[in-house]
Order: C-alpha cells, then sequence, then structure tokens
C-alpha cells in the first residue's frame, strides 16, 4: 500500500513539472515577459540565453510587444530579435 502511495506522489512531482511552460531569451539583450497567474502579476526576466519553466497551471503572458497570450503550461516562448513566438 505504501508502495503505491510513495510512487503516485513521485508521479505527480514529476508531472507538474514536465507541464510547466519555458521561456528561452535567445538575445543578447535581457527580456522582460510579464506572466499573469492566479490574478496576480509578475515579471519574468531573463537574461541573454537564459532558459525558464513557469506558469505550470496556466497563466498570461505579454510578450515584450505588448500582446496578451494564453498559456495552458506545455508551450515554449522563444524570444529572438525582441519578438516573441510561441511554440
Amino acid at each position: 500500500m505504501w508502495k503505491s502511495v510513495v510512487a503516485a506522489i513521485a508521479l505527480l512531482a514529476l508531472g507538474g513539472s514536465a507541464f510547466a511552460a519555458s521561456a528561452i531569451n535567445k538575445d543578447a539583450q535581457t527580456r522582460t515577459l510579464v506572466v499573469t497567474e492566479g490574478g496576480a502579476k509578475s515579471e519574468l526576466t531573463l537574461g541573454a540565453g537564459e532558459t525558464v519553466e513557469f506558469c505550470p497551471n496556466g497563466c498570461f503572458v505579454t510578450l515584450p510587444n505588448g500582446d496578451l497570450e494564453a498559456l495552458t503550461g506545455s508551450e515554449t516562448v522563444e524570444i529572438s530579435g525582441g519578438a516573441a513566438r510561441i511554440k
């Protein structure tokens, strides 16, 4: 019984991080995304060449050009040339 509970917890822990959105900054300059999750806004600053995971449960993200996009938590936001694309 305990083995099943431990296995289920481990699977949930691994599964939670597997579904987080990621952001990749391919620019030489620092870029900032505004993330709205659960009604709270925060700035996500990405240094040159940095990749971060965020938004595991879905969120809204304001891209560098001001566009607002809804994410489910499985997308990749790629920033290149000051513009962002969602893959």
